[in-house]
């Protein structure tokens, strides 16, 4: 089904012209991924942002958040949550520290590493954080019937996974 002023179609109808011979298809489902992601970013960032948050921000306290009480991870744990890098962690969790949406404490079982716990305030805060942008998610996602989202879900985990 095409769409009036679908950009993606017209990016693929022009090539077609010239490049006939090619099937353009995986252009055509790649190209409106990238679309969503952007979007996906978009509503991100203003979901968190009305909660006074930055998206790395989101992700290093909604970790903490998800791990069983006290919600506390060690640095490597983090890092394997958010796949970022050492130095990228290290700076993330000095920041948290100081804006006391986490504490830290040495790591009773390795004494070279710490442990970076959720604070009530940054509990508050991502907590508030996962509610806006599921509600402003459901909003972009009203085009789309339950069993429509469970099948782009289903395809979704799909590409995800190979």
């Amino acid at each position: 089904m095409k769409f009036d002023n679908d950009e993606v179609d017209a990016i693929i109808d022009a090539w077609a012209e010239h490049l006939p011979e090619v099937d353009f298809t995986p252009l055509d489902v790649m190209s409106r991924l990238r679309r969503v992601n952007h979007r996906v970013n978009e509503i991100r960032r203003e979901a968190f942002r009305s909660t006074g948050l930055e998206i790395w921000e989101f992700d290093v306290l909604a970790a903490l958040r998800r791990a069983s009480s006290p919600h506390e991870l060690s640095p490597s744990q983090l890092m394997d949550a958010t796949m970022i890098g050492s130095a990228a962690m290290t700076n993330r969790l000095d920041n948290l520290t100081k804006r006391g949406l986490i504490s830290r404490r040495l790591n009773p079982s390795d004494g070279r590493s710490n442990l970076a716990r959720l604070t009530d305030e940054g509990s508050d805060r991502v907590d508030r954080a996962m509610v806006e942008l599921v509600e402003r998610e459901a909003v972009v996602l009203k085009s789309l019937n339950r069993e429509q989202q469970g099948v782009l879900a289903e395809m979704l985990r799909i590409l995800g996974t190979r």
